[in-house]
């Protein structure tokens, strides 16, 4: 008797192993998917109600000590091994991996010709001779002074710019990505001088969109923790502060998490409304 099926071997196993200590055998066939067959159909209204419950909550603990009580390495199942490359591919689109790649790429280089160097050719506009070198208005973000520094701003994008763009299209993380590199840029240029760099203000645009984006479209598959915003808030205010003798661009993270307000309240006012 057919009882179901599931895509995930390890749920399929992770059941079958449950039930063998409520002294039910079941058995899993393998093809594009893993189902599951009941030798002895007068098991079947206990099976049934078994796996309702299994279905609410199938990572429970319950049915991981089954597995340590009842289950063998003979069970045939393949599991596909996946490397760290291929679970940040999985949450990245084309655009987030770029930009990762191009941050790194920057800061090696930095670490081989100078921070002056990359400045020289990459900093925001110094005079209106550069005006026109289009580049600088945003490749600023691509500028990282330490490990931590890209290390933490790397982080961030992968995890909301990743998001933003599986599930709104890269087309809304080009929008976010250069309107807040952008403003952010053209804000810390006023009030600190032209030598500054980070993908921070980019990121905080994101966490202030993807954050007001969830509460107010939940629909929209996007959404921030309000611990992880809270979290964002308390470091603008450390960094206001000058809190650990770190250089942070306040004026940048601000004008960022602004911009990510405003275009989350704009792209949602129709749903909101």
């Amino acid at each position: 008797m057919r009882i179901t099926h599931f895509n995930n071997p390890r749920l399929a196993q992770a059941f079958v192993d449950y039930m063998a200590t409520r002294g039910v055998r079941l058995r899993i066939e393998h093809g594009e998917t893993y189902t599951l067959l009941l030798d002895d159909e007068s098991q079947a209204a206990l099976v049934e109600n078994e796996l309702q419950q299994f279905v609410r909550d199938p990572l429970h603990p319950r049915y991981q000590d089954a597995s340590w009580q009842s289950g063998n390495t003979a069970s045939g199942l393949q599991y596909q091994r996946s490397s760290i490359l291929a679970n940040i591919r999985e949450r990245a689109g084309p655009l987030t991996m770029v930009v990762m790649i191009a941050c790194v790429a920057v800061y090696i280089l930095m670490q081989i010709v100078g921070d002056r160097t990359m400045l020289y050719w990459l900093a925001w506009p110094a005079s209106e001779s550069q005006y026109f070198q289009v580049w600088r208005w945003v490749s600023h973000a691509l500028l990282h002074f330490s490990l931590l520094h890209i290390a933490f701003n790397v982080m961030w994008w992968w995890y909301l710019g990743g998001a933003v763009e599986k599930r709104l299209g890269t087309g809304k993380l080009v929008v976010i990505a250069l309107i807040s590199a952008l403003l952010s840029g053209w804000m810390q240029a006023k009030f600190s001088g032209i030598w500054f760099g980070g993908l921070s203000g980019v990121v905080y645009a994101l966490m202030g969109y993807v954050w007001l984006r969830g509460e107010r479209d939940p629909a929209s598959g996007v959404f921030l923790e309000r611990g992880l915003m809270a979290f964002a808030i308390l470091w603008l205010v450390i960094g206001y502060f000058g809190a650990f003798g770190l250089a942070i661009a306040n004026a940048a993270h601000v004008t960022g998490l602004l911009v990510g307000l405003a275009m989350a309240a704009v792209d949602t006012y129709k749903v909101r409304k």
